[in-house]
């Protein structure tokens, strides 16, 4: 298997899929470690699926990929031989139907609805789920500081009492 970029099968998708540029040396450096490998590969917020398809040409056919959306349109990558699941990532009641079914995650990419109560409860419910050699990366969590985006979550403080940088926080002092 000759070993591609993650840049390269970004534009190889046969499906568009909206990434920053600037992850791709950052995810390279982190991801680079299980390509060939069998591996639990979950991304919450898969779009059009172009990153489905990326993501399976970087990491080899014997990756387990996972998409979750809150679009039911998304199923349609299932018949690509993509493991998919739709629901609302900030309900809790959600994740508790399919964390069972997902087992041990050897990466989770948190590239969902970028409001904080939906990072958080998505931390929350999936962090424990990580394998002990993982890794979790939640994509944009600047949304939580952005007056146009979050609804001036600073300001407000009506979604969620604490931001996806703080809960970090709390966990690191925990350990």
């Amino acid at each position: 298997m000759t070993k591609k970029t993650i840049k390269e099968c970004f534009y190889n998708s046969p499906y568009k899929s909206i990434k920053h540029k600037s992850y791709f040396a950052t995810y390279e450096n982190l991801f680079s470690r299980f390509i060939g490998k069998e591996i639990v590969f979950v991304e919450v917020g898969v779009l059009n699926g172009g990153s489905l398809f990326m993501w399976r040409e970087y990491f080899g056919n014997q990756a387990r990929i996972v998409g979750i959306d809150n679009n039911p349109e998304a199923m349609r990558w299932k018949e690509h031989g993509f493991e998919i699941y739709i629901g609302d990532q900030s309900d809790i009641n959600f994740w508790k139907s399919i964390v069972s079914k997902l087992g041990k995650i050897d990466i989770l990419l948190d590239d969902g609805g970028h409001l904080n109560t939906q990072q958080i409860n998505t931390f929350k419910k999936l962090f424990p789920k990580i394998s002990e050699d993982g890794v979790y990366i939640c994509e944009d969590i600047h949304t939580s500081y952005r007056r146009n985006y979050n609804r001036g979550f600073l300001l407000k403080r009506k979604y969620h009492p604490i931001n996806p940088l703080r809960l970090i926080n709390i966990f690191q002092e925990q350990y």
